[in-house]
């Protein structure tokens, strides 16, 4: 135990030298915010793409509770991470991005939302909206962390919080974006690290029990007939797919992930980018989901909760001097999230709220140290709502995650995808998204009922086989986005010809062809 203690000191001091290493590359706000004028390389940027897609949730959250569900077919779910959430979605959105946002100097993506549409009062409202529904993502990612180190280092959720609060913060505040993008690059070989050491652990563990007969007979452990109990095949196909559609969809609108294509550097990163950053993500999520689908030759598993599984198959089967790199893979998928998550939402009030309209005066040192001081007040605020949620039950991991996903990405779909590759998009298209998304959800939670231990709703027991709802409402909200402001902008008076010649024709210097 003193030797995995050792593993995770020495994580911590990296990661206080990275700030240190990095704070003098943040004095404005676009080297805090974009890494400086040059960008960062393909192999930066995949894995700061990656490393910010796949948090403690997949580990701890998403690999326990569906790997149990779904058996082996979970393994899809990382499958369409890969192609759909990442290879495609890089493939589609990071040349466009890169060079619009650069034609309209955008910095954040209400800030994009402003220019894109000539409209100040969208940046406000989506800047809100950013802010408030990354909060519960964030807590999540906490919740998730602090599962592992109660069960298999006995140390208080709490405690684990506060301490993984404090080391996201130091090197944030003083590194900025450069500091993170460094950070999750070495996370990111240490999840790689990480999870292939747990896969062999599992594999190659004297306790766990391989009943081949269970293999033959499980449909669960087959990797396409698939239905947990209470579902039938049916309700399990469509929570199956729902899930993959989530998960891999929603990173094309969430502003975290966004924000990494505005910092790749030229066309040669895109292309590196796109290989790297594929690559990662289909090893990390095929991985996290195999390793879930092990949790049926676990029998210690069998009756406790989906938080708790693959904490307590670690503590099984995971040996002493292990144990202290598998905790580090998931504190490095939780860091790299968490950082992401802060940043961007900090900087969608520092620079959109405080100098867009509250100090349009604001010079750009003190927009610099607001945008500090807001990534610090994020990372409080996640932790006591974490805090809060792990006392008093209020909602299950996978559910904080799913719904924050589901909202966000139902918002900001249709105007950001669309957005970028259709001149046709209008204002009044984009705040139909924004509004009726948000209205949606809110009834779409309404009607199924909200269940906070599980993916299930109440309306949903009644219906045929029991579909799980709560990631089927994001998806519906992903898609009608997309439907509303495409009937939208085209019933609307076409947009101005300036606003369209600036966002996709205006020539820029080191345009990516």
């Amino acid at each position: 135990m003193a030797l995995d203690y050792a593993i995770l000191a020495i994580y911590a001091l990296a990661m206080i030298a990275v700030a240190v290493y990095t704070k003098n590359r943040s004095g404005s706000v676009d080297d805090f915010l974009l890494a400086g004028k040059k960008g960062l390389n393909g192999w930066m940027t995949a894995f700061a793409y990656g490393t910010t897609y796949f948090s403690a949730v997949i580990f701890i959250g998403y690999a326990g509770q569906f790997g149990r569900s779904f058996g082996l077919a979970s393994v899809w779910i990382g499958i369409g991470n890969a192609i759909i959430g990442t290879l495609i979605a890089w493939l589609v959105l990071a040349k466009r991005t890169k060079n619009m946002t650069r034609r309209l100097g955008a910095k954040t993506m209400p800030e994009f939302f402003e220019k894109r549409y000539g409209s100040t009062s969208l940046k406000l409202f989506s800047a809100v909206i950013i802010f408030l529904f990354l909060l519960p993502y964030s807590a999540s990612v906490y919740n998730g962390l602090s599962s592992l180190f109660e069960i298999v280092f006995g140390i208080e959720g709490w405690i684990v919080m506060l301490a993984l609060a404090a080391l996201t913060a130091i090197y944030l505040f003083f590194g900025g974006y450069f500091a993170t993008a460094l950070s999750d690059f070495i996370q990111g070989i240490l999840m790689i690290i990480g999870v292939v050491c747990m896969v062999l652990c599992f594999m190659n563990s004297k306790q766990v029990n391989w009943d081949i007969s269970k293999i033959i007979n499980d449909p669960n452990l087959t990797w396409f007939t698939f239905g947990s109990e209470h579902q039938g095949l049916y309700g399990s196909t469509v929570s199956l797919i729902s899930l993959i559609l989530l998960t891999s969809l929603g990173v094309w609108a969430l502003p975290q992930t966004i924000h990494k294509y505005y910092a790749i550097r030229d066309k040669k990163a895109i292309t590196q980018g796109i290989v790297v950053s594929t690559a990662f993500a289909l090893l990390i999520g095929f991985l996290a989901y195999f390793t879930g689908a092990l949790s049926a030759f676990f029998p210690e598993v069998s009756g406790i909760s989906d938080a708790q599984v693959i904490p307590t198959m670690l503590s099984i089967a995971i040996p002493v001097g292990l144990t202290g790199v598998i905790a580090v893979l998931i504190l490095s998928a939780s860091m790299s999230t968490l950082s992401s998550v802060s940043l961007a939402s900090a900087s969608v009030i520092a620079v959109d709220i405080y100098h867009g309209a509250i100090h349009k005066k604001a010079s750009d040192k003190r927009v610099n140290t607001v945008m500090r001081l807001l990534c610090l007040l994020f990372v409080a605020i996640s932790v006591i709502l974490a805090i809060l949620n792990e006392r008093f039950h209020i909602a299950a991991i996978a559910y904080m995650m799913g719904v924050s996903w589901g909202t966000l990405a139902g918002c900001f779909m249709g105007p950001y995808v669309l957005g970028l590759l259709w001149k046709r998009v209008t204002v009044p298209a984009v705040w139909a998204s924004c509004i009726s998304s948000l209205l949606l959800t809110v009834g779409l939670i309404l009607v199924f009922g909200y269940d906070k231990n599980a993916w299930s709703c109440s309306l949903a027991t009644a219906l045929k086989d029991g579909v799980a709802t709560s990631p089927l409402i994001g998806v519906i909200c992903m898609l009608f986005s997309l439907i509303i402001t495409f009937v939208v902008s085209l019933l609307t008076k076409k947009p101005n010809d300036t606003i369209l010649y600036d966002a996709f024709e205006k020539p820029i210097e080191g345009e990516i062809k």
